[in-house]
């Protein structure tokens, strides 16, 4: 079933109490649901991650999207926001936790919702997406190919970050990982590291690896889109948030 959608841009309070602003997107009808946040990728706030936000409240989920760099540009362009964050060396980690913490309260506190929140993350976002979900208790957590969660950037990365697989102990929600096989951040082998680690650890988590995808292949906007992994992906991810946020 398909919902009717409002979307607006919104200020909640982030990190720190600071407003941030944010990207919401809600079912219009009557019935109580999950919620989502979506943190977006690298390129930033932009039209292909708000489309993400629209698609999961058209599947019932009321979702919020923070722009991460906010602080930094105020009002402007995406492409330029993201060029100004990336040459602060990305988002800090304590920051990105508490604004992520911000969209899930606010998201909890809709008298439609029914108090499970979600959160999800492409590109850089997965990384943040897996950093949240173990700083704050979420009730289900989507980790799209998230770079350096294992190891560490190579020297000239945009990001200056450090690996959290050492927080995989502290992972509260279920996990769902999605990964390219011919992605190089994260490659095959650092998926494979995490899902050892999550495995010992007895963390419940499931993990699902494209061939013939790599990095960004969710992006309908970018050449690196691959229309049959994508579709399998939110097939998968539709189906895991109907087993945790229901």
């Amino acid at each position: 079933m398909e919902h009717r959608v409002l979307t607006e841009e919104i200020l909640f309070r982030g990190a720190d109490g600071d407003l941030v602003q944010g990207f919401l997107a809600r079912p219009l009808d009557a019935t109580v649901h999950g919620s989502m946040v979506v943190i977006h990728h690298m390129p930033g706030y932009d039209q292909a991650t708000k489309e993400i936000a629209y698609r999961f409240a058209r599947h019932g989920y009321a979702t919020l999207m923070p722009n991460l760099y906010w602080r930094e540009a105020p009002n402007a362009a995406p492409d330029e926001a993201a060029a100004i964050a990336r040459a602060q060396g990305g988002v800090p980690d304590e920051r990105l936790i508490g604004d992520v913490a911000g969209a899930r309260d606010y998201l909890r506190a809709a008298l439609s919702a029914n108090g499970k929140v979600g959160v999800i993350g492409y590109c850089s976002g997965g990384r943040q997406s897996f950093l949240a979900a173990c700083a704050i208790p979420f009730d289900a957590a989507i980790d799209c190919y998230g770079a350096f969660v294992v190891n560490e950037p190579p020297e000239g990365a945009p990001v200056r970050v450090r690996p959290v697989i050492d927080r995989a102990p502290e992972l509260h929600a279920p996990l769902l990982g999605l990964f390219g096989n011919d992605d190089s951040f994260p490659a095959p082998d650092e998926v494979r590291r995490l899902d050892e680690e999550l495995t010992r650890l007895g963390k419940a988590h499931e993990f699902h690896s494209y061939d013939g995808a790599g990095h960004a292949f969710f992006n309908t906007a970018a050449p690196s889109y691959r229309p049959e992994a994508a579709n399998d992906g939110w097939q998968r991810i539709f189906r895991f948030l109907g087993e945790h946020l229901a």
